[in-house]
């Protein structure tokens, strides 16, 4: 057991973002990864240039490295935004632009998992009209992740830091799983489950582990306090991980954290290079 008995992929959005985008498979592959994730690396446009969704999978390609985890357009991420799905108008219709670009370019790369991410409250917004379009547009993207043979991920986030968005506790990111599953009747809506995030929520993670398990799509890991590297703050990781195994899960763990003042390559001293390669 342990942090060598784990699936690891590295998260190209939070960490190797001292280099350009498509220096970053590379990178990864040279500090020992084979798989890797992505924010929507386009923030500004959820429709780029065909040229540079093939230069990205040219660059995943060359560098050897599998690209296992997606998000759909977000906003601005980082930024103030928490996804776009919920938020009506312009931001919503962005969102759907994006559905069949991700998806598309996720069956591209052998990519099957895709996040959607819920998006803020926004005042003035009443909330269930907002909540109907968040189902609207989860039901859309399952259909198109069924389509590629994806799941689709629903995640929770920490209130302290994103006190806007509505799934700030693991039940209600699976409510939320559960009414997309409900209406598409396909059962790929999944919980991503981020053990940094839940412990900033003060949730039990054990509990949570053992009440969601095997509704978990995907697992993602920073150490608490600061959001950094595991053994960094006081997060029992390496049991928790064991405990997610214990119940069940078989999935990948995503590495989403800061690698502080360090070059990013310098970030994995906590895990074995044995370890390291996609199993």
């Amino acid at each position: 057991m342990g942090y060598p008995d784990q699936r690891f992929d590295v998260n190209l959005s939070i960490l190797f973002t001292e280099l350009p985008l498509l220096e970053r498979p590379a990178a990864a592959a040279a500090a020992g990864f084979t798989a890797v994730e992505l924010w929507w690396p386009w923030i500004e446009t959820p429709t780029p240039p065909q040229a540079e969704l093939d230069a990205l999978q040219k660059a995943l390609d060359e560098a050897g490295t599998r690209l296992v985890g997606l998000n759909f357009y977000a906003g601005r991420l980082p930024g103030p935004d928490r996804g776009a799905l919920s938020v009506p108008g312009e931001e919503s219709d962005r969102f759907r632009a994006n559905i069949e670009v991700a998806a598309d370019f996720a069956a591209s790369v052998g990519c099957t998992a895709l996040n959607a991410l819920y998006g803020n409250r926004v005042e003035g917004a009443d909330p269930q009209v907002q909540d109907a379009l968040a189902l609207e547009n989860l039901v859309l993207a399952a259909r198109a992740a069924d389509r590629i043979g994806a799941i689709l991920l629903v995640e929770a986030l920490n209130k302290p830091e994103s006190p806007l968005y509505p799934l700030v506790g693991a039940p209600a990111a699976i409510e939320v799983v559960d009414k997309v599953n409900a209406a598409t009747g396909l059962g790929n809506a999944k919980f991503l489950l981020d053990l940094y995030h839940l412990s900033m929520n003060g949730e039990d993670l054990s509990q949570v582990i053992k009440a969601y398990a095997a509704r978990t799509g995907h697992v993602q890991i920073a150490d608490n306090p600061g959001r950094g590297a595991p053994g960094t703050g006081s997060l029992p990781l390496e049991r928790l991980l064991d405990e997610l195994k214990d119940a069940g899960y078989t999935g990948r763990v995503g590495l989403e954290y800061k690698p502080g003042d360090r070059p990013s390559a310098e970030a994995f001293d906590w895990l074995p290079a044995s370890a390291r390669a996609d199993r």
